[in-house]
């Protein structure tokens, strides 16, 4: 297939990006609308939880799968049909008359973004060389906000509104998940795999499988890239981490929810929330040039360092911004600057070290694998992270869902929520720091062993087709 290039700029690159915005825009539609769902369907934040758990479990139950795929099948053929699915989800939810409907489609557009993302993350790291990958990614990041702030302000202002006789919030989900579909079918009709699809991956099939053509051979190659994967002990090492380092990210759906709360009205929290998404998607760009830079000065521990820094200035920008700025509509513009500069600062480790430091550890044909088997551990387990914001607000808190005015914000109910999204914050952020420091030990010998790896890959491709 032909490499479309738009002012020298890859239309792949291009969609893929497109992709990540709409991905990103899909995640935050839900939490900007919690307000809106909690009265509609007369629910409190630990109901509301339950939904973002409901599709994140599902998320890293299914992950795995994409892997399986994209050992398989032409990546963009993989990531148009996971854009499919979130994207049917998105709708139904928007037109769902129970609240278990709505559970049942968040499972639903788990499951697609479960395809998607590996894939996203692989195509990525395959088309970028190892000193810029960080800023890839990054880049990848700062788009993909984009998406998330839209996705966020556009819900969020909506929310306010009727149109056509229906809420706004509903009219959002439609509105997302037609631009999603399109967004799908393009991708499946002019993206180009950079690692190519054929006769390469034939061959590849034909070292591990001996030549079999059989679902024998196919689940056998499958059964064996985990198994390859999951013995990595940097892999190891980064799940552990991201196993608590992705809560404090999960608990925060409720932000919006907690502006609400505190008398914010509907644009005065969506901007609240874009200047967070703002400063994380600069953070990504910046984490991941940092990432770059510190690898060039320290090339088995910088990228670690930069992400212990960055996960441990949680903390204290956990503490400042939910139990130091009074909770008061008078407090937007500290609000403002401290979440800027939080989500700066806070965002690089994604981008500038767990992504990299994937692409390095495994042989290239496996680099799906590595990222959807990290998304299977963290994102299961972080889906217990907004229920358990739910339940601390209101077991812990006293928050209650009936003393909040659907008009107004309630001081004590704020205060409340503030309360559970700090502990699932704070204590997080500083597990996930002490959690890297086993990566200077393992990483440095990871990397070697998966070079090695890729030249026997590639000594025994090149046997192959000499024999053939």
């Amino acid at each position: 297939m032909k490499k479309w290039k738009i002012f020298g700029v890859s239309l792949s690159i291009m969609l893929i990006n497109m992709a990540a915005i709409m991905e990103r825009a899909d995640e935050n539609l839900l939490p900007s609308v919690y307000k809106e769902v909690s009265q509609a369907f007369n629910v409190g934040p630990s109901d509301l939880g339950y939904l973002t758990f409901v599709r994140n479990f599902v998320q890293g139950l299914a992950s795995p799968l994409a892997g399986i795929l994209v050992l398989h099948y032409d990546r963009p053929k993989v990531l148009a049909v996971g854009t499919i699915f979130w994207a049917i989800s998105t709708a139904a939810v928007g037109i769902s008359k129970e609240f278990l409907q709505v559970a049942f489609w968040r499972g639903i557009n788990g499951f697609g973004l479960a395809i998607v993302i590996p894939a996203l993350q692989s195509f990525i790291a395959d088309s970028y060389r190892d000193g810029v990958r960080g800023t890839g990614f990054g880049m990848l990041s700062l788009i993909g906000s984009l998406g998330g702030i839209g996705g966020g302000v556009v819900a969020t202002v909506m929310a306010g509104h009727d149109y056509w006789g229906m809420p706004g919030w509903r009219v959002a989900f439609l509105l997302m998940s037609s631009l999603s579909l399109m967004i799908g079918v393009l991708v499946f009709l002019f993206v180009v795999d950079p690692r190519g699809f054929g006769s390469s991956r034939s061959a590849d099939r034909d070292v591990i499988g001996k030549g079999k053509g059989s679902s024998t051979s196919v689940w056998r190659e499958s059964w064996i890239a985990m198994k390859s994967v999951t013995k990595v002990r940097t892999f190891q090492v980064v799940v552990l981490q991201g196993l608590v380092g992705s809560l404090p990210w999960t608990a925060m759906v409720f932000f919006t929810m907690w502006f609400e709360l505190i008398g914010f009205d509907h644009s005065a929290s969506a901007a609240l929330l874009s200047l967070f998404a703002l400063g994380s998607s600069s953070g990504g760009l910046l984490g991941g040039m940092i990432g770059d830079k510190m690898a060039q000065l320290y090339p088995h521990s910088g990228r670690i360092m930069s992400a212990q820094f960055s996960a441990f200035m949680g903390i204290p920008f956990s503490w400042f911004l939910l139990t130091v700025i009074p909770q008061s509509v008078n407090s937007w513009p500290t609000y403002a600057t401290t979440l800027l500069l939080m989500g700066l600062v806070i965002s690089w480790c994604g981008s500038g070290t767990n992504s990299p430091i994937f692409a390095e550890v495994v042989p290239e044909r496996h680099r799906t694998m590595i990222y959807a088997f990290d998304r299977a551990f963290e994102v299961s387990f972080s889906s217990f992270a907004a229920p358990l914001v739910g339940i601390l607000s209101e077991k812990i808190y006293g928050y209650d869902p009936k003393s909040v005015n659907s008009e107004s914000g309630s001081s004590q109910e704020a205060y409340a929520l503030s309360r559970g999204l700090f502990a699932m914050m704070a204590v997080p952020f500083g597990l996930c720091c002490l959690f890297y420091t086993p990566l200077h030990f393992t990483f440095k010998k990871d990397r070697e062993n998966a070079k090695l790896a890729s030249l026997r890959e590639e000594d025994a491709n090149n046997s192959t087709y000499v024999q053939d």
